[in-house]
């Protein structure tokens, strides 16, 4: 499975981006989808998720409220909605997928198999 991703840029703060995941695949019910984040010298970090199956979502805390995970089935693509955006969200962000992730694990990145190149988003103050 190969991974796109785009829609980084430069955004002021308070201001809103969409990022777009699209596999290369069918993405199928046991799929995961899911975006992390990381700047330099940091590790990386989840952001949000996406469960095929049944449609679940979870986020980091500290982007909960503010960005939104949803999915496009018929084009394989998961988008990362992300409003009100602030400084420390300026980050490097991945997408990723798996179809064997057991739930308690969709927060650790080691635990992903397929991962798209990252997309840069800066948030100027």
């Amino acid at each position: 499975v190969q991974l796109q991703a785009y829609g980084g840029g430069l955004v002021q703060a308070g201001g809103s981006l969409r990022l777009s995941c699209t596999a290369s695949t069918r993405t199928y019910s046991r799929f995961i989808m899911a975006w992390f984040r990381q700047t330099a010298g940091k590790e990386r970090e989840f952001v949000a998720a996406y469960k095929w199956s049944g449609g679940s979502t979870h986020y980091a805390d500290s982007v909960k409220g503010r960005f939104t995970i949803s999915r496009d089935n018929a084009k394989n693509t998961v988008y990362l909605q992300m409003n009100d955006l602030k400084p420390e969200d300026t980050a490097v962000y991945y997408c990723a997928a798996d179809s064997t992730l057991i739930h308690s694990r969709i927060r650790y990145d080691s635990d992903y198999d397929y991962w798209g190149q990252g997309t840069e988003v800066t948030v100027s103050s």
